[in-house]
C-alpha cells in the first residue's frame, strides 16, 4: 500500500513537471518569436535603405547578401530570446 501512495505521488509530481516544461518552452517559443519579427523589421529597414542610397552597399550586397543580413539578426534574436526565457 504505502509503495502505491509512494507512485501515485511520483507521478503527479512528473506530471507536473511536465506540465511545467510544456508551458516554459510554449513561452520561450512565442517570446522568440515577437523578437524575431522585431529583430527582422529592425534589420530590413536600415540594410534595404543603405542598398538604395549607398554606393557600395548597391555594389556589394545583392538580395542573397541582404536575405542573409536580415534572417541572421532574426535568428539570432529568436534563439537569444527563447533561451533566456525558458
Amino acid at each position: 500500500m504505502a509503495k502505491n501512495v509512494a507512485q501515485s505521488a511520483t507521478l503527479a509530481s512528473l506530471d507536473q513537471k511536465l506540465a511545467f516544461a510544456k508551458r516554459c518552452s510554449h513561452e520561450g517559443v512565442v517570446a522568440g518569436a515577437k523578437a524575431a519579427i522585431v529583430a527582422t523589421i529592425a534589420t530590413a529597414i536600415p540594410t534595404l535603405a543603405s542598398v538604395r542610397m549607398l554606393p557600395w552597399a548597391k555594389a556589394n550586397l545583392n538580395h542573397t547578401a541582404q536575405a542573409l543580413i536580415i534572417s541572421t539578426a532574426a535568428g539570432a534574436a529568436y534563439f537569444i530570446v527563447a533561451d533566456k526565457t525558458v
